[in-house]
């Protein structure tokens, strides 16, 4: 038996290695995974997550906090259950992610509700599960969440998320806090929703809210963030309200190709120096940070193909299966299964979904495979399977999670048969 060596320290958060050229994670052959499961499929290293929750949460010891998993990340019930057990909180988006963290075990006042664009359902649906509180974004949304809570009879603790117009060197469809976007309250508005709250007999406001977007790597936008909460919050309290807790909100960045991804000691030094002292809990909600490089997209390949001066490697996971490389122009490590004796060639990697933008990597070395060889698509963790769809009437993957030596199927793929199985045909 061969030793097991890191294939890059860009990795060691995965927990990814080699033994005479096969790729592990978490100790597992990702082969025999891929053989016995089939493709394409998602695997999830449950001691990777553990490592960077716990990572977080000790740097940020000096503050009082909560770390509220962002369940949009990844939403299937085993990554819900492991980081539960490991004491997290719960951010969700829609009455659906409710479910799924109320599903994983996840105490009620450990959930906190944030999302443009609630219905009437899922605010009745909130204040009947008794959350910890609703970040509102909208003074019409604050309205109806007070019309909804006369109605139910019940008391609700209100957010209010705070659009503090921060701009974050990341992708525009991930940036969330500049002015002029559709979240969050803007900063002069906040005071009016204050006082709404205050006179409404069933409403408590108990946190204020921001977030700034997603894959950030540097802490000037998040100082200046909570420099902006910190003073609104002292205009509020000097105005007669009292807050609990100030939320930051998530965002921090991790590594896919060379950039360096957000080092927690590095952003609690920053940042707990300004929170400490306040005496707020302060919320922070993680999503990629904490199962991003933890979870790999496995795929094998169909055809080797030459056209037009370029190689192309033709796999079997597509743009349905895994969209960021496609939707944000993302780039995700792509090595092999088993590297003895090969080299790379420079290729796109593409899918077999009828569109051209169905790749997922463009013009870049990869491993030199062959038809039926595996291929493993690194950092695939979060925004994989839970921004996965059925285009060209293709079922989702399978999902594995590899914990403590063993792995273990956490969802069967999807089939055919039930991408129709709501359908008909006709009138009854």
């Amino acid at each position: 038996m061969g030793q097991s060596l890191l294939i890059d320290e860009r990795f060691a958060d995965a927990g990814l290695a080699r033994r005479d050229g096969a790729l592990l994670l978490g100790g597992i052959a990702l082969a025999d995974i891929a053989r016995t499961v089939g493709t394409p499929v998602y695997v999830y290293n449950a001691d990777a997550i553990r490592d960077r929750y716990r990572a977080l949460d000790e740097a940020l010891a000096g503050v009082r906090h909560r770390l509220c998993y962002a369940v949009k990340a990844n939403s299937t019930l085993a990554v819900l259950r492991i980081l539960r057990d490991l004491g997290a909180g719960a951010d969700i988006v829609s009455g659906g992610e409710m479910a799924r963290a109320l599903a994983a075990g996840f105490a009620p006042d450990r959930i906190v509700f944030s999302g443009v664009g609630k219905t009437d359902a899922e605010l009745r649906q909130a204040v009947r599960a008794r959350l910890g509180h609703l970040n509102v974004e909208s003074l019409e949304e604050l309205e109806r969440l007070a019309a909804i809570a006369e109605d139910e009879r019940a008391d609700v603790a209100v957010g209010i998320r705070v659009n503090p117009d921060v701009t974050t060197d990341t992708h525009p469809y991930i940036s969330t806090g500049k002015g002029g976007l559709k979240f969050g309250v803007p900063m002069d508005q906040v005071p009016g929703a204050a006082e709404l709250i205050a006179r409404h007999p069933r409403l408590r406001l108990t946190t204020l809210a921001m977030h700034l977007g997603s894959q950030l790597s540097d802490t000037a936008p998040f100082r200046q963030g909570i420099g902006r909460l910190l003073e609104l919050a002292r205009r509020l309290e000097a105005g007669g309200h009292r807050l609990d807790v100030l939320d930051i909100g998530g965002g921090l960045g991790i590594r896919y190709g060379r950039e360096p991804g957000m080092d927690p000691a590095r952003f609690a030094a920053e940042i707990v120096p300004l929170l400490a002292p306040t005496g707020y809990t302060v919320y922070l909600e993680p999503g990629r940070f904490l199962v991003g490089s933890a979870g790999v997209l496995l795929t094998e390949v169909l055809y080797r193909k030459h056209s037009g001066g370029k190689e192309f490697v033709v796999v079997d996971a597509g743009m349905n299966d895994l969209v960021r490389p496609s939707h944000y122009q993302a780039y995700h490590e792509i090595v092999a299964l088993d590297d003895r004796d090969r080299g790379t060639v420079r290729a796109d990697v593409v899918g077999p979904v009828c569109e051209t933008g169905d790749f997922l990597a463009l013009d870049r070395e990869v491993p030199d495979v062959s038809a039926g060889d595996g291929l493993a698509v690194l950092g695939a963790g979060a925004y994989g399977f839970v921004m996965a769809s059925n285009y060209n009437s293709r079922p989702r993957p399978a999902e594995v999670v590899v914990d403590g030596g063993r792995w273990w199927l956490a969802r069967s793929r999807e089939t055919v048969e039930a991408l129709f199985a709501g359908e008909r045909t006709e009138a009854e």
